[in-house]
């Protein structure tokens, strides 16, 4: 495990957006496994501002998201493929129909979370996976639990997540309770992880992810077993450890 020290969040998202380019010019046609949520869009500013310099080609590249909320479509302005349009794919020459997201709007959880499995499964595997680190240790929406989960499944959201999120809402009672993601084992299989955190706010979930034990009620703990992971933090993040 490497952990790269930033200053502050711009500094920590162009140490984050390095990494990427890098995977990008030594595998044009990679596969990235994205998240969303506030952590990794200085990160997408920064690989948008290369790719408008002509220093980064996506056209090759094929993107799986972490995770999607059930019941919203993706024009929906709080859905995550709505957040990955308009913080990313927007912006650069990715194919479209090579950015794979769940599937907000298939009721039928099982099958939702099975043709998810098969789509990841049939790009290869993912060479880099970005993530970002929930403040209860929640990596997608893999919340903290009694087991981890393996596949790609159907998750009701804690009530710390729904209250995390219900800023981006109208009212608490439009937050979505339920969330389709990618599971432990789906993350694990990445070749290479990324974690971005920032803020004072993370520091004893960095704590207790990446220096405490090995356990399902801190589900970013696992990370400590993969043998590629690199973490992005900035000071306020890192505050509770001594490096």
């Amino acid at each position: 495990m490497i952990i790269y020290k930033a200053k502050n969040y711009q500094d920590m998202s162009r140490k984050a957006a390095n990494i990427i380019s890098a995977q990008i010019i030594m595998k044009p046609n990679c596969v990235l496994g994205l998240a969303t949520g506030s952590s990794p869009i200085g990160t997408y500013k920064q690989l948008i501002e290369w790719y408008k310099k002509g220093d980064l080609d996506f056209s090759h590249v094929t993107s799986v998201n972490l995770d999607e909320y059930k019941g919203l479509s993706p024009e929906n302005d709080q859905s995550y493929r709505y957040f990955m349009n308009t913080n990313l794919f927007d912006h650069v020459n990715i194919d479209k129909a090579r950015t794979f997201v769940p599937d907000g709007l298939e009721a039928d959880s099982e099958k939702a979370c099975s043709s998810y499995n098969e789509i990841i499964h049939a790009q290869g595997g993912i060479d880099l996976q970005l993530l970002g680190l929930g403040r209860n240790g929640h990596i997608g929406f893999n919340e903290p639990g009694a087991a981890f989960e393996k596949e790609t499944h159907c998750v009701n959201l804690t009530e710390s997540t729904i209250e995390a999120n219900k800023r981006f809402f109208a009212s608490e009672k439009d937050v979505p309770r339920q969330a389709y993601t990618m599971g432990i084992k789906n993350i694990m299989q990445a070749k290479k992880i990324l974690v971005v955190v920032s803020g004072e706010d993370k520091a004893d979930a960095v704590k207790k992810a990446f220096f405490g034990p090995i356990t399902p009620s801190v589900p970013a703990s696992i990370l400590q077993l993969h043998n590629d992971v690199t973490i992005v933090a900035d000071e306020a993040a890192l505050s509770k450890i001594d490096l």
